[in-house]
C-alpha cells in the first residue's frame, strides 16, 4: 500500500522502534467484525442459527470476527437486523462509555450508527439517547439504521453541536463523541481516504474537534461520564486535543486513554479517553410537553392495533403531518431539526392507517397475531426480500414477516396470497 511520505515520517517519530511492526500491518488482510443485536436476540440464541464463521472479539461480548467469504450484508439475518456490520476496535468505544439502563446518553457525531445500536443495545429501550449528525445525507444513513435495529428510545437529530448546546444544557447522563478525523485507521478499509488525507487536513481536523467537545462538555450532568474517540494515529488529534481541552476546563478529569494498534490487535485502530465531569453544573431547563394528539384523529391507528397487535401504544404518541410516532421523552423540539422522533409507528391515509417498517423490526412474533415465519433458505424469503408476492396460508389482513422467527417486515394477505410491503428502497435485486 502506497502511504503518504509526510504520514510515515510523523509514524515513524511517533511509534520509533515499534514503527516496522506498524508500517507491516497495511500489508496484511483488514478485519472484518459484526456486534450482535441484542434487542432482538441473545448472544446465544443467535449462535445457534449462526451461518458464518465466528471468532470472538476480546474487548466486546456481543462482537465477533467474520471471513471475507462470510458476506453478512448479503443475509436476510442483516435485514432483520439481527447484527450491524461494524470495525472490531470501533467496538470498544461504548464499553468505555459505561452505559446503564435508564441513563440519558448523547451521540454527538453518530453517522453511520455502529456505536449509537451499540448504546441502544445496552439501554435495551429503556433511558434516551440522542444521536445527532451534522450532515443530512449521514443523518438518513444513520437513521435507517436504527430503524434496522428496532430501536424506539432514540431521537435522530440534524444539528450543530452548538444548537443542540444551547437546548441540552447539563441534560446527559454520558456523552459519545467519535470526533471526525483525519481517517488514518480507515487506510486498510478504504484506501480512498489516503488521497484525501494531509498534515493541513489534521491541523483543521484538530480545532474543529476541539470545538465538538466544548459544546458537548456543556451538555453533560455533573459527575457524568464522556468518552472522546477518533480512528486516528495522529497525536495532534487525540492527545494533544484533549491535553489543551482539559487545561482550559479544569472541571474535567481524565479517568484513562488508550490507543488501539493496528500491529497489536486485530483491528484497524482507534483512540479512546474517557473524561469525567467534576464540578456542579446546572440542571437542564428543556421543556417537556405533554401529549396535544386529539385521539380522534388516530383512531385508524387505535383499530389496527385492536385488530393487529398484542402490545399497545396509547400513550407518548407523536403526530409529524400524517406520520404516527412512539417516544417516551417527551421533549420540546422546537427549533431542532429532527430525522427520526422516535420509533416510526406508521402513516394515516384517507380512511387508513398503514404500519412502518420501523414498527415491524421493532415487533416481537407474541407481540402481533397474525404471523408468517420463513425460513431464511427458503425461496420465499428470496422474493420477500426482492419485492415479489408470494402464495402462503395464513389470515387475511396485516402480516408480520418472521425470518426463522424474528420479524423482517410487513405482508398483507389476501385469500392466501402475500401482497409485499418490504420498503421499494431496501430490496434485493
Amino acid at each position: 500500500m502506497k502511504l503518504p511520505k509526510d504520514f510515515t515520517n510523523m509514524m515513524k517519530n511517533l511509534l520509533k522502534e515499534e514503527y516496522t511492526d506498524f508500517i507491516k500491518s497495511y500489508d496484511e488482510e483488514r478485519t472484518y467484525g459484526l456486534r450482535i443485536n441484542t434487542l432482538k436476540i441473545d448472544r446465544e440464541e443467535f449462535l445457534k442459527i449462526n451461518p458464518f464463521h465466528l471468532e470472538n472479539i476480546p474487548w466486546v461480548k456481543e462482537g465477533f470476527y467474520y471471513t471475507k467469504e462470510d458476506l453478512p450484508g448479503k443475509h436476510p439475518y442483516h435485514e432483520a437486523g439481527l447484527y450491524y456490520i461494524q470495525e472490531p476496535s470501533a467496538m470498544a468505544v461504548v464499553e468505555h462509555l459505561d452505559v446503564q439502563k435508564g441513563d440519558k446518553v448523547l451521540d454527538l457525531c453518530a453517522a453511520p450508527g455502529g456505536k449509537s445500536t451499540q448504546i441502544a443495545a445496552k439501554l435495551q429501550n429503556t433511558g434516551f439517547l440522542l444521536s445527532n449528525e451534522l450532515y443530512e445525507k449521514r443523518a438518513q444513513i444513520l437513521s435507517e439504521n436504527i430503524e434496522r435495529m428496532g430501536i424506539s428510545n432514540v431521537l435522530v437529530t440534524n444539528e450543530t453541536p452548538e444548537k443542540l448546546a444551547s437546548r441540552f444544557y447539563g441534560y446527559f447522563d454520558k456523552v459519545l463523541i467519535d470526533a471526525p478525523c483525519s481517517g488514518e485507521g480507515m487506510f486498510r478499509k478504504d484506501p480512498t481516504v489516503i488521497n484525501e488525507w494531509s498534515i493541513e487536513n489534521i491541523s483543521y481536523a484538530s480545532q474543529r474537534q476541539l470545538s465538538i467537545l466544548n459544546s458537548g462538555k456543556d451538555m453533560l450532568k455533573y459527575g457524568g461520564k464522556l468518552v472522546y474517540s477518533t480512528c486516528t494515529f495522529s497525536y495532534e488529534e487525540n492527545e494533544k486535543v484533549l491535553e489543551k481541552f482539559l487545561t482550559e476546563n479544569r472541571d474535567f478529569s481524565l479517568e484513562n486513554s488508550l490507543r488501539l494498534w493496528p500491529h497489536k490487535i486485530k483491528g484497524e485502530g482507534h483512540f479512546i479517553a474517557v473524561l469525567k465531569k467534576n464540578s456542579e453544573s446546572k440542571l437542564s431547563k428543556i421543556n417537556k410537553i405533554k401529549d396535544k394528539i386529539n385521539k380522534s384523529d388516530i383512531k385508524d391507528f387505535f383499530q389496527f392495533q385492536d385488530k393487529y397487535l398484542n402490545t399497545n401504544f396509547s400513550h407518548h404518541l407523536l403526530l409529524f403531518g400524517n406520520n404516527l410516532y412512539y417516544f417516551e421523552e417527551s421533549l420540546d423540539l422546537h427549533g431542532i431539526k429532527v430525522v427520526r422522533p422516535g420509533l416510526h409507528l406508521g402513516t394515516l391515509k384517507k380512511n387508513r392507517f398503514e404500519p412502518s417498517h420501523a414498527l415491524a423490526l421493532y415487533l416481537k412474533k407474541n407481540e402481533v397475531k397474525n404471523t408468517i415465519s420463513l425460513n431464511s433458505k427458503s425461496n420465499e424469503i428470496l422474493l420477500y426480500l426482492k419485492g415479489q408476492s408470494f402464495k402462503f396460508n395464513s389470515e387475511n389482513g396485516w402480516n408480520l414477516i418472521l425470518v426463522d422467527e424474528y420479524s423482517i417486515g410487513w405482508g398483507k394477505v389476501t385469500d392466501n396470497l402475500v401482497k409485499n410491503h418490504y420498503p421499494k428502497g431496501l430490496r434485493w435485486t
